[in-house]
């Protein structure tokens, strides 16, 4: 894997298929990273010029339509020729401009203007990439405004991950005569993470000092040489991958504690509504009102295993007592909600880090978003549980690494993807038959894993 013929870095610049050391049958084997887009070959082996194809009109983008969010990354090309602007059209020059000029859209769209790319190398066009989310609720609105904008008018297929790229294709079609080009979830979050890697240094980073939360900085990690490594896709359900090369990974684990039992305990236990809210009270809140202690059996530390004083003995263990129950806060309450689930996933995700021998552990999912609490206690879990040998990473652009991935696909896929469902009708609007539910992450409103990948083969 770490050859340097089949490097990830080389298979991404120069097209080559990596090539994975695993043959055994649970190795998913999913497309190459890049295809050369040419029309035909030579008998001398060459390939022939390539031609012009619809599906790389301007613009570009890729959507990752989540049951929540609907993330949106849009690529600006910076290296227009004069000849190029003089057959602009109008509409596309209008779409450029209200896209970049403006952080938000509506009542619910923003640009995270923070995370614009520069001097981004797309099918062989310079530019910049832009990152734009809105509430899955309004895509009735984007449509109208893509309708308005003229957008039908230059662009014929859109690339498109998430559940809603099912539930949503045929108002695409209808609306604004798009087709939707439907990409695996899991395919898409990798070659996200890889290529926003490789664009960013600073991607990747880790929590300093993760035994002490109210002290940990955060500091950049350096992922340049990412394989192999578990990722841990924590949205509504977790799960959990080994990753060995782009093309070469497996489920290996999973849990149904995830975001999405969060914030159903929250709504229950404090009456809270959203997953912002949930997030604003645990940030507040001190689990150890609610939960059992080492410290409340023993006394204090126990030395014998290494158990200090303060660690969780058991989650919400004090609240069979009506005393400590009368006394507890709702933010109390989210807090130790918060630690339970967090401590989970650390702990599983440590096991499997041991299980497959491999010593970075990668964190994504839109549970992740806006929630640097959260991030902190999974750091907390991997430095405590793994005593110091493993450490919780995360990236940057978080919630975005699908869609991403959807902007880098290319012809030949598009051309696949679309061909796929091209004689499905609208009763037929479920995933595909080569593709099976995932009962961790079915239309997962918290997670960029919400819709089923391909069955991995067992």
């Amino acid at each position: 894997i770490h050859n340097k013929k089949y490097s990830w870095r080389n298979a991404w610049k120069f097209g080559n298929q990596h090539q994975g050391t695993a043959t055994s049958s649970k190795w998913r084997q999913s497309k190459p990273a890049i295809k050369e887009n040419y029309s035909t070959r030579g008998q001398n082996g060459r390939a022939n010029a390539p031609i012009k194809d619809e599906y790389l009109s301007m613009p570009w983008f890729g959507m990752d339509i989540g049951g929540t969010l609907t993330k949106l990354v849009y690529f600006e090309p910076k290296d227009i020729t004069p000849d190029e602007q003089d057959e602009e059209a109008d509409s596309l020059r209008s779409i450029r401009r209200y896209l970049t000029k403006n952080s938000a859209y509506g009542k619910t769209g923003h640009r995270d203007a923070h995370l614009q790319m520069d001097n981004v190398e797309i099918r062989k066009r310079k530019g910049s990439l832009h990152f734009i989310r809105f509430q899955t609720t309004d895509m009735g609105n984007f449509l109208s405004l893509a309708k308005q904008k003229g957008m039908a008018e230059l662009v014929t297929t859109v690339c498109a991950t998430g559940g809603g790229a099912f539930k949503f294709e045929n108002d695409f079609r209808e609306q604004v005569n798009m087709k939707l080009a439907k990409f695996d979830e899991l395919d898409t979050l990798i070659k996200g993470i890889l290529f926003a890697e490789i664009q960013n240094r600073t991607e990747c980073y880790y929590y300093e000092n993760a035994r002490d939360i109210m002290k940990s900085e955060k500091k950049a990690f350096d992922f340049s040489q990412p394989y192999p490594f578990i990722l841990v896709n924590v949205g509504s359900g977790v799960s959990i991958l080994a990753v060995y090369g782009p093309d070469n990974y497996k489920r290996v684990s999973g849990t149904s504690l995830g975001g999405g039992t969060f914030l159903g305990l929250c709504c229950l236990l404090t009456g809270c509504n959203t997953f912002e809210e949930a997030i604003q009270l645990a940030t507040k809140g001190d689990n150890r009102k609610v939960d059992k202690l080492v410290r409340d059996i023993y006394g204090g530390d126990y030395d014998r295993f290494g158990l200090t004083g303060d660690l969780v003995a058991s989650s919400f263990g004090q609240m069979h007592l009506k005393d400590k129950r009368s006394s507890v806060s709702r933010e109390d309450l989210a807090n130790a909600t918060l630690v339970t689930i967090t401590n989970n996933i650390g702990l599983i995700a440590r096991m499997c880090a041991l299980n497959e021998k491999m010593d970075k552990v990668v964190f994504v999912g839109n549970f992740l978003r806006v929630n640097p609490i959260a991030m902190k206690l999974l750091a907390y879990a991997m430095e405590f549980w793994s005593n110091g040998t493993l450490k919780g990473l995360f990236l940057e652009h978080e919630g975005y690494f699908g869609a991403l991935g959807c902007l880098l696909q290319f012809n030949g896929e598009i051309a696949a993807a679309l061909n796929e469902t091209t004689d499905k009708t609208a009763s037929c609007s479920q995933s595909p038959t080569t593709n099976k539910l995932d009962p961790l992450s079915e239309f997962d409103p918290l997670s960029v894993d919400s819709t089923p990948p391909k069955e991995t083969q067992r």
